[in-house]
């Protein structure tokens, strides 16, 4: 009987911090909405970290990652007193920055499209990083994602790390979810393959 008091317990806590995270997130952007600069430098500071990351992953060029966030939250800043939250902000975000990342790709040269070493990748991480074990690990899974095509690996980076729904990645890329779920079979596969010639070096 007390064990499932505690759960209940837990669980109602999970709950209210998840109500409270996103009516933080709503007076953010209510603020943001009246023309507060503090309201859209805490979004900005909140989430450039993890936008920076997405778009990194992406176009596996810090530069690149760099551009893309300063003109996606250029463009969100357009929209001050017109925005509307309908999801989540970080899902919203996530997905504007996706399709930057998207149109960026297409608008590069031939040359400019080569796949970047390991040693070329800069981590999209402010924090020191905990282990070198780590670093390295994460040095690799960016190696790795480069050798998928683009739709793949936008797919697997969006749905591994930033936990979108496949159904959200259709509509965002207006393909069906077949599609979709097909590119991130393929892309695991593809990535399992480099793995294992990795492995066996």
């Amino acid at each position: 009987m007390h064990g499932w008091i505690v759960v209940f317990v837990k669980g109602d806590r999970f709950g209210f911090a998840i109500r409270l995270w996103m009516l933080k997130s709503k007076i953010l952007v209510w603020r943001f909405n009246r023309g507060s600069r503090d309201a859209l430098r805490s979004i900005y500071e909140k989430y450039k970290d993890d936008l920076l990351a997405l778009a990194i992953a992406l176009l596996k060029e810090r530069d690149a990652g760099e551009d893309v966030v300063h003109d996606v939250f250029v463009s969100f800043a357009q929209t001050a007193g017109r925005f509307e939250l309908k999801g989540s902000l970080k899902g919203y975000l996530s997905v504007c920055t996706a399709n930057a990342a998207r149109d960026r790709n297409r608008r590069r040269s031939v040359r400019d499209e080569r796949l970047y070493d390991a040693d070329d990748v800069e981590l999209a991480y402010d924090e020191p990083v905990d282990t070198a074990v780590r670093n390295e690990k994460a040095m690799q899974l960016n190696d790795l994602l480069g050798g998928l095509p683009f739709e793949q690996r936008q797919i697997v980076v969006l749905h591994l790390h930033h936990g979108m729904k496949f159904r959200q990645i259709a509509e965002m890329q207006d393909e069906s979810i077949n599609t979709v779920q097909s590119r991130y079979r393929y892309g695991l596969d593809k990535l399992r393959s480099l793995l294992n010639g990795e492995v066996k070096k």
